[in-house]
């Protein structure tokens, strides 16, 4: 059975995938420029009621761009630098960024693996994995969720046609504002 959303509270973490979560993905391409980059508005909406909620929030990508040449590292800190600026301005925050630019799948830092996870647990030691919940828009979220120990959130951006239920998957919703009200209206 899937942990309850009245089981939340601001003592647990929230890993946020970007592409697909908190931008808009771009399909069979890659964000590589700031221009590039486009909010959903419902999730300008939910970051800052998130900021209030969760102590810790943190973002976990992958950015095989980079990896493949196809951008650069400065070019992937300059849009994150952006995105935090505008998610700051509105009210919300990040904690931290982890990104891994690794084109090998089997790399411990690539989603599914978790690697990132375990990264963010060092930075912040208050990190309890089993009180955290990981909230993307495809399987290897959902694995890379599993393989921590987290909780699921499976949001229907780009994937709807993904199945539900699923062993991976332990709540699903629209995008990430519902998620948020859901949390809220569960407390």
């Amino acid at each position: 059975m899937a942990f309850q959303l009245s089981n939340i509270n601001s003592t647990w973490t929230l890993f946020l995938d970007r592409d697909g979560v908190i931008n808009v993905e771009k399909n069979n391409d890659y964000v590589k420029t700031w221009e590039d980059f486009s909010f959903y508005p419902e999730s300008l909406e939910a970051l800052p009621l998130l900021r209030n909620f969760f102590k810790i929030i943190v973002i976990t990508t992958n950015q095989k761009g980079v990896g493949k040449g196809i951008m650069t590292e400065d070019a992937l800190l300059n849009i994150h630098q952006n995105m935090m600026d505008q998610i700051q301005i509105i009210g919300g925050g990040i904690d931290h960024i982890f990104y891994c630019t690794d084109l090998d799948n089997d790399s411990p830092n690539r989603k599914p693996q978790p690697g990132m996870a375990y990264q963010a647990k060092e930075l912040f030691p208050l990190i309890d994995l089993q009180k955290s919940i990981m909230v993307g828009n495809r399987m290897s979220d959902m694995q890379f969720g599993r393989n921590a120990g987290m909780h699921t959130v499976f949001l229907a951006t780009t994937h709807p046609e993904t199945p539900f239920p699923d062993d991976n998957i332990d709540h699903r919703f629209a995008n990430l504002l519902d998620f948020t009200q859901a949390i809220f209206n569960n407390q």
